[in-house]
């Protein structure tokens, strides 16, 4: 057996680093920012550790832009000759893995890899890094011009910290530009723990009274990020007004939220963070990757599908923290066990948030079911723990605006609305106005009727239906109102059976020989419609959750019956006694077109041909 040691060719390292580090050329600006605060939060824990005895003195990190050059400045830890040698000359090793072996439980810091400063060759011909240590030790400079070779030598930097400045190669350009350097301080540095400058800015104040008053304008530090953000604070400190400025902050020009749910753990994974649920309308039309990932503060991605479940993708908010596992350029989750622990944590707390509300108020959660449900809906669907948890909470409204739980509307409507099977029937709709003829005769029977209006409803209905084994969903419109709930009790006709025959050649006559809806003739109460078309459940969720899967592109035509009451005066005395064929036709066709009118079938030259039609039967 032969072994060896795999070389690598150290000039081919810096094409590589410019090339494939990192995903994005864009997140060199986070890396070296980062390290800028990680130099800084070194020295503020050897302050407190006792073995920096000097003054810590302003702390804030500078980003400036000069000629052709960006450069980031510090005044943390600094670096001595020896150390820059061992951290910058030798690649992927971490300065700052070794200080959080030694200061573990006292240090917050962001590297781990050792490999964040080489990104600056993404976007930089040559760098330069001007350090001076804080013990007592020369400053040094360190150049590089993206090859394996470089220059050490003294520096007359005076002031403690490290520069380190790109010389922006020709095909970077764009990171010498202003505004898109303020943006990706924006996105990746809004809430590191240290001052981030960035230039400066005008502040108005106002002096005076009257036509006296006179506006001043002064130029002030142009601080970009929040270093103390909301998520990092206990509940106990905060008002309902924070956590909506915060909101506010993060999302300018969105609708204020309905509640939140901070969240703070430190076993067995360290995790904080805040989640809103914001205002959602009917048609779910809202982005998702509106919750923010973090890790110690710095920006990692806006895609948490990994650790937050997808129903929750539609919330908002900030999730940060240093356990969850990130790739060396910490631009992607990795697979791991936290991963699963805190997704399974993060369902938990919003069961147990949304509990509460509907325990403790549940007026004002009524109030606000109507978006909430879209989430517990959703969540119910998908999440087997969450539905267990959300049963309790769960609430099904009727058109009344009468909110129960499923037990409680089980126990409601057992009396009334249980069919020959044993089966409880909760009938529903989802267009109050469009279904009000089917309605009002389903209330004369004395049924009550849900509103299932939501675009999450069908799916939501046939998972309940599966999941609760006694009873089924029912839309008003599926049947006629005696038939809704199946008995064995029929009513009598009027008409004879000879009439009926008549009657039935007469619709059938008007109605399509192929492809056309399938007829029936039944002895309904006189006060209900003359014909009336309805849409059998099995058939149209058939056919519904075709749509949803073709798109919207399905061509199965629409299956709908024709009911005809033989027990209507229109049907028994009118259409039965008229003498002219031509007339009975041409009656039925209309009686028809409106049965097809009260479900909006009628469109086009159809919706004109019966106008004409109604003129001739009112003149």
């Amino acid at each position: 057996m032969a072994s060896g040691q795999i070389s690598v060719q150290t000039e081919n390292i810096f094409p590589i680093i410019k090339k494939f580090l990192y995903s994005d050329q864009e997140i060199f600006l986070r890396e070296l920012v980062s390290n800028a605060v990680d130099a800084c939060s070194k020295l503020k824990t050897l302050s407190s550790k006792g073995e920096f005895s000097g003054e810590l003195g302003e702390m804030t990190i500078d980003i400036v832009l000069e000629d052709d050059k960006l450069i980031i400045k510090d005044r943390g830890i600094g670096m001595t000759a020896e150390e820059v040698d061992k951290y910058l000359n030798q690649l992927a090793f971490s300065s700052a893995e070794e200080f959080l072996e030694k200061y573990k439980d006292e240090a917050s810091i962001i590297g781990h890899f050792g490999l964040g400063f080489y990104s600056a060759f993404m976007v930089a011909d040559k760098v330069e890094v001007i350090t001076k240590s804080y013990k007592d030790a020369k400053a040094i400079k360190w150049t590089c011009a993206g090859n394996p070779e470089y220059d050490l030598e003294d520096s007359d930097k005076e002031d403690r910290g490290t520069e380190i400045v790109l010389h922006v190669s020709d095909d970077s350009k764009e990171f010498l530009e202003k505004g898109r350097i303020e943006t990706l301080l924006n996105k990746y540095c809004k809430f590191l723990p240290f001052p981030i400058c960035f230039g400066q800015k005008t502040e108005s104040t106002w002096e005076g009274e009257g036509e006296d008053r006179k506006e001043i304008k002064t130029e002030v530090d142009n601080v970009i990020n929040e270093k103390d953000p909301l998520w990092k604070k206990s509940p106990s400190e905060l008002t309902d007004e924070d956590y909506k400025q915060f909101y506010s902050y993060l999302y300018p020009f969105s609708m204020p939220p309905l509640f939140w749910i901070h969240l703070n753990i430190d076993y067995p994974f360290n995790l904080t963070g805040i989640l809103y649920f914001p205002k959602v309308n009917n048609s779910i039309e809202i982005q998702k990757n509106k919750i923010q990932l973090y890790s110690n503060q710095v920006y990692v991605t806006d895609d948490v599908s990994q650790i937050v479940p997808e129903f929750l993708t539609l919330l908002h908010g900030v999730i940060d923290s240093p356990d969850i596992p990130l790739n060396v350029s910490r631009s992607y989750l990795q697979s791991d066990s936290n991963v699963k622990k805190i997704t399974t944590y993060i369902t938990k707390k919003v069961a147990e948030k949304l509990n509460s509300l509907f325990k403790d108020d549940r007026s004002a959660f009524e109030d606000k079911w109507s978006e909430v449900s879209v989430f517990a809906k959703y969540g119910m669907i998908s999440e087997e723990k969450f539905y267990d948890k959300a049963e309790k909470f769960c609430l099904l409204k009727n058109i009344k605006g009468e909110h129960y739980t499923k037990a409680e509307y089980k126990e409601k409507i057992e009396a009334t609305q249980k069919d020959k099977h044993d089966k409880i029937i909760h009938l529903y709709t989802n267009d109050v106005k469009g279904h009000h003829s089917f309605i009002e005769s389903a209330e004369a029977y004395g049924y009550d009727i849900l509103e299932m209006d939501n675009v999450i409803d069908n799916h939501f209905m046939q998972h309940l239906e599966q999941k609760m084994g006694y009873g089924t969903f029912v839309r008003v419109d599926s049947d006629t109102a005696d038939n809704l709930i199946q008995t064995d009790e029929e009513k009598e006709s009027v008409l004879s059976k000879k009439e009926q025959e008549k009657v039935e050649k007469i619709f059938k006559s008007v109605l399509p020989e192929t492809g056309g809806p399938n007829l029936e003739l039944k002895a309904l109460a006189p006060s209900d419609l003359p014909v009336i078309v309805t849409r059998p459940e099995f058939m149209r969720r058939m056919m519904e959750m075709q749509n949803l899967q073709s798109m919207g592109g399905s061509d199965m035509p629409e299956i709908f019956n024709v009911v005809v009451n033989t027990n209507n005066p229109l049907v028994a005395e009118k259409l039965n006694k008229m003498r002219s064929a031509e007339k009975k036709e041409k009656f039925a066709s209309y009686l028809y077109d409106l049965a097809r009118l009260n479900q909006g079938m009628l469109k086009g030259e159809e919706m004109s041909s019966f106008i004409k039609n109604s003129l001739e039967f009112v003149s």
